[in-house]
């Protein structure tokens, strides 16, 4: 679903990816992992057209989007969430969503009265149900909790109907409960769209990545399924803190 060639980002002299090349298979979780300024987040907003790439090639679906930006790579299929909940605070919850649903409305429909507007209201009803959320839909998003605004992030992009699903941190601040949600949600999503995803809890991406990719220092250290990763010794040295003795 996506592959990435020689993609590279510097900001002056620092390099904040260098010639960094992966894939992600449809429908896997391909999680990427590494330090506090290993280029992950560079990596993402190149991805997900935030950033423009000094060098190097994006495709999705084997098409070149190299460059696109991000409202181009959204009405192609790539959804994202963002470490910093991204959400319209003073609506509900069921208004974030609908609004997404009516994002993938034609638009000669856009001036329909919204009491006649069906279609996106049914299927907001439907996904609030499907992501747990059927009490808090008319609950304003700023008087939500924080795991119910995370999860409800995810259930906007899911409304858009996405190829890629790209998760910034999703567990980001969430308590051992509340991870365990999500992780057990990101789960259910596998198979019906292709989930890229940044993520600092080690158990959770070892849990529910079919693959991993690690990052020092702007490019890739190491990548391959969650066993491979969590054995080598370079990465238990660079990313895990363990050294050649105790590996």
């Amino acid at each position: 679903m996506i592959k990435v060639t020689g993609l590279c980002k510097s900001f002056g002299a620092l390099h904040a990816v260098k010639d960094l090349d992966f894939e992600a298979r449809s429908g896997s979780i391909t999680s990427i992992i590494g330090p506090n300024g290993a280029g992950k987040s560079t990596a993402f907003n190149l991805i997900a057209g935030t950033l423009p790439a000094d060098a190097g090639r994006v495709e999705l679906g084997g098409e070149d989007v190299t460059g696109h930006a991000a409202y181009a790579l959204a009405r192609k299929g790539v959804a994202r969430s963002f470490q910093i909940s991204n959400l319209f605070f003073g609506l509900t919850a069921c208004e974030n969503i609908r609004l997404a649903c009516q994002a993938r409305e034609p638009r000669r429909d856009y001036l329909i009265r919204l009491d006649r507007f069906r279609h996106p209201a049914d299927r907001a009803a439907a996904i609030l149900a499907e992501f747990g959320l059927i009490d808090a839909a008319d609950t304003l998003v700023g008087n939500l909790s924080h795991g119910d605004q995370r999860r409800l992030e995810i259930a906007v992009c899911m409304a858009l109907e996405p190829r890629l699903l790209m998760l910034d941190e999703p567990t980001q601040g969430m308590s051992p409960a509340e991870t365990a949600a999500v992780d057990a949600l990101i789960k259910s999503l596998a198979g019906r769209v292709t989930v890229l995803m940044i993520e600092h809890d080690i158990d959770l991406v070892m849990n529910i990545s079919d693959h991993v990719i690690v990052m020092h220092q702007g490019q890739k250290l190491f990548e391959g399924p969650p066993q491979e990763v969590r054995a080598n010794t370079a990465v238990r040295e660079a990313y895990l803190g363990v050294d050649h003795a105790a590996a």
